[in-house]
């Protein structure tokens, strides 16, 4: 016996669950919150959308929702421009095994006539669609991360071994805009590990050098030079703005500067520097766990410290160490994962090994301390310290700094 549309429609209706675009508005206010998926076609999704809803078109339902909807469990509330297709799509899930489902009745023109809220979504190119296919395929970026990435500022201090592999990747992943500051120019002996520059460039800017590169790889962001050193009477200056700063620094000097006015602005500092065969890096957030002079009080005497034009470097290990803070930045600026706050990461690459560190802030820091910030506020700041005699060292991971005792809270584990 065939069946007609409508007895296929009506099959479809009786073995899934229907919802209001009222009860749907209500849900989404309640702690247990549905997972809305719009399962229209893409051209219907640009024009406007329910708020927090995930994009699986219909016709990828079955390839995609795994990727969108992991925990089967989950309850589920699908729509579609009146609520047909939405029906099919329910019951292709419950073949499928999730147990909570549910079509809303109406559609996306249903809620909308309700005078309920639904947004716009900022409209990728179609060149931006191709470039960034791989990123909008993962539900935690998507279109909705891609655009806060293009309409992202990140601030590398330093075009060096750091700063090089992490530019190259904000590159690629869209990060619209990215600020080099560097005052020195490109040397044979860079070649080594800092890939941004090239043989041809020898003698030349280092943040020319750099802009020329990321623009090559990714003609859609703004590049923006600092031929300057960072010293007191600018970093305020230089820093503003931005959303993210990347530390490629390699002098105690410059980070102490840098971390002091990055607490004060409120912009999250990567964290990373090298020695030899070893690397370490961190997250420091604004008082969402300590700053650099919780970690590292004073400077060490330079002996102990030396810098890789003394003591050398394995130029793999910038690297590794600069890709480690390009995901950072991508994860503070997307919203998604744990950052590296109140985490230092160690790396041996001799070992091939991670270590962590949990750490906290420093009740008496002159700078992210509540006492600090009370006392910047009076408008008379804490002194900060300037050395001291014995330096706590951690092992030779930690050949950038003395670490303070005080701020680990937990083993390597």
């Amino acid at each position: 016996m065939t069946k007609s549309y409508s007895d296929i429609l009506r099959e479809a209706r009786a073995q899934i669950r229907e919802v209001s675009a009222l009860e749907v508005d209500l849900q989404r206010a309640s702690n247990a919150a549905p997972l809305l998926i719009d399962v229209r076609e893409s051209h219907e999704w640009e024009a406007g959308h329910l708020p927090g809803a995930v994009h699986v078109p219909r016709g990828h339902l079955e390839s995609q929702i795994e990727n969108a909807a992991p925990d089967h469990d989950r309850p589920i509330v699908l729509y579609c421009a009146s609520g047909i297709r939405s029906v099919f799509a329910s019951q292709t899930l419950g073949e499928m095994g999730y147990t909570d489902v549910a079509s809303m009745t109406g559609g996306f023109q249903g809620w909308k006539s309700q005078g309920l809220p639904w947004e716009t979504p900022t409209i990728l190119s179609p060149e931006q669609k191709v470039r960034y296919s791989r990123h909008l395929l993962i539900p935690e970026v998507g279109a909705k991360g891609q655009t806060k990435l293009l309409e992202s500022k990140v601030l590398l201090i330093g075009a060096g071994g750091l700063g090089s592999p992490a530019s190259l990747y904000l590159a690629a992943a869209g990060v619209g805009t990215i600020g080099i500051i560097d005052f020195d120019v490109v040397d044979l002996s860079n070649l080594q590990r800092q890939v941004v520059h090239t043989t041809d460039r020898i003698g030349e800017k280092k943040v020319d050098s750099a802009r020329k590169t990321l623009l090559a790889l990714n003609p859609g962001i703004n590049v923006i030079g600092h031929d300057e050193m960072l010293v007191a009477n600018n970093v305020d200056r230089i820093i503003a703005g931005y959303d993210v700063i990347v530390d490629g620094t390699d002098t105690f000097e410059t980070r102490y500067l840098l971390n002091d006015a990055a607490v004060i602005a409120g912009i999250p500092v990567v964290h990373a520097s090298v020695f030899r065969f070893e690397g370490q890096l961190t997250v420091f957030k604004p008082y969402d766990g300590p700053c650099y002079r919780c970690l590292y009080p004073t400077p060490p005497p330079p002996e102990l410290a030396p810098g890789c034009s003394v003591a050398g470097v394995l130029g793999v290990v910038p690297g590794i160490m600069g890709l480690l803070q390009a995901n950072e930045v991508l994860k503070l600026l997307l919203g998604i994962g744990e950052s590296l706050a109140g985490r230092l990461l160690l790396f041996d690459a001799l070992e091939g090994s991670f270590t962590e560190l949990k750490l906290r802030r420093d009740p008496t820091c002159p700078v992210c301390s509540d006492a600090a910030v009370a006392a910047r506020a009076a408008g008379v700041p804490i002194a900060v310290p300037e050395g001291q005699d014995a330096p706590f060292v951690l092992g030779a991971a930690v050949g950038p700094g003395s670490i303070n005792p005080a701020s680990v809270n937990q083993a390597p584990r």
